[in-house]
C-alpha cells in the first residue's frame, strides 16, 4: 500500500481543525460572539478572553469560531449548489453532444465572464446584501467549473468498452449516465469540489469584507478584517487573527484537494 501524500495529510489535518472549530461553535463558544462590552474594548489576552477583545468589547475567539461556522456553511452551500447544477449540465452535454454540448460550453464560457463579486453586487442592488446572496453568487461561478470538469471526464468514459457494450444492449443514455458515467467521474468531481471549497471560503471573505456577505450580528472573517483595517496602528492583531484563519482554511482545502488528486491519479504524483 502506497503511503499517503504529505500534502493530503497536512491538508486533512488543517481541514479537520477548521471543521472541528466550526462544529464546536454550533454548541459552545467562550462568550456570545455578538455580546458588546464597550468598557472592556481592546482588552488584552487573559484567562477570560483568550485573544482579547475588539473595538466593541466582543470576544475575539468567539467571533473567530462563529466566523468559521459561517464560512463553512457558505462554502458548503455554494459548492453543493454550483456542483449539482454544473455536473448536471456537464453530463447532459456529454450524453447528448452536438449543438447541446456546444450550447452548454458556450454558456459556461459566458459564466466565466461574470465574477462572483460583480454578481454579488447585482444581487445586493436588487435584494440587499446577505449570506444567501453570497451563496448564490459563489455558486454561480462554480457552475461553469463543474460543468467543464464533468463533461471532460464523462467524454472519456463514453468511449470505454463497457459503455459501448451497454449501448449495444439497448440501455438508454440516461441509464448509462446514472449507472456507469456518474460513478466513474465521482472522484474527479470530489477533487474539484474540495478545491472549490478553498475558492468559496476566499470569495465569502472577500464579499463580507466589502459588506456584501455576512451582516451584523453574524460573524465573518472578511467582516472582521474590514472592521480592523482602520485599527492597524492601534490593534494590528485584530486583522492578523482572521487573516490567519483564512490562510489556514484556504491552504487546508487546497492541499487536501491536491492530495486527493495525487491519490486518485498516481501519474500526477510520479510526474512531480
Amino acid at each position: 500500500m502506497r503511503p499517503l501524500p504529505a500534502n493530503f495529510i497536512i491538508g486533512a489535518a488543517l481541514v479537520a481543525v477548521v471543521i472541528g472549530v466550526a462544529a464546536v461553535s454550533l454548541i459552545w463558544t467562550p462568550h456570545d460572539p455578538a455580546d458588546l462590552d464597550i468598557r472592556g474594548k481592546f482588552g488584552d489576552p487573559s484567562a477570560i478572553n483568550w485573544l482579547g477583545t475588539d473595538q466593541l468589547g466582543r470576544d475575539v475567539v468567539s467571533q473567530l469560531m462563529a466566523a468559521a461556522r459561517t464560512s463553512m456553511a457558505v462554502a458548503l452551500g455554494a459548492v453543493m449548489l454550483g456542483g449539482s447544477v454544473g455536473v448536471g449540465l456537464g453530463l447532459l452535454a456529454s450524453a447528448i453532444g452536438g449543438w447541446v454540448e456546444d450550447s452548454v460550453m458556450r454558456l459556461a464560457d459566458l459564466g466565466f465572464a461574470f465574477p462572483a463579486l460583480l454578481f454579488a453586487i447585482m444581487l445586493a442592488a436588487v435584494f440587499g446584501p446577505s449570506l444567501t446572496n453570497a451563496v448564490l453568487a459563489i455558486a454561480f461561478i462554480n457552475i461553469p467549473v463543474f460543468a467543464r470538469v464533468a463533461r471532460a471526464a464523462a467524454n472519456q468514459i463514453w468511449t470505454r468498452e463497457y459503455v459501448l457494450a451497454a449501448r449495444a444492449a439497448g440501455m438508454s443514455k440516461l441509464a448509462i449516465t446514472r449507472d456507469h458515467i456518474l460513478p466513474n467521474i465521482a472522484a474527479a468531481v470530489i477533487v474539484q469540489a474540495t478545491i472549490e471549497f478553498a475558492v468559496a471560503i476566499l470569495a465569502e471573505a472577500a464579499l463580507s469584507y466589502l459588506g456584501l456577505g455576512a451582516q451584523p450580528p453574524a460573524s465573518s472573517w472578511g467582516r472582521m478584517l474590514s472592521e480592523a483595517q482602520t485599527l492597524m496602528y492601534l490593534a494590528p492583531e485584530l486583522a492578523v487573527y482572521p487573516g490567519l484563519c483564512i490562510v489556514i482554511a484556504v491552504l487546508g482545502f487546497g492541499l487536501l484537494g491536491d492530495g486527493l488528486r495525487d491519490i486518485t491519479d498516481p501519474r500526477l504524483a510520479r510526474a512531480r
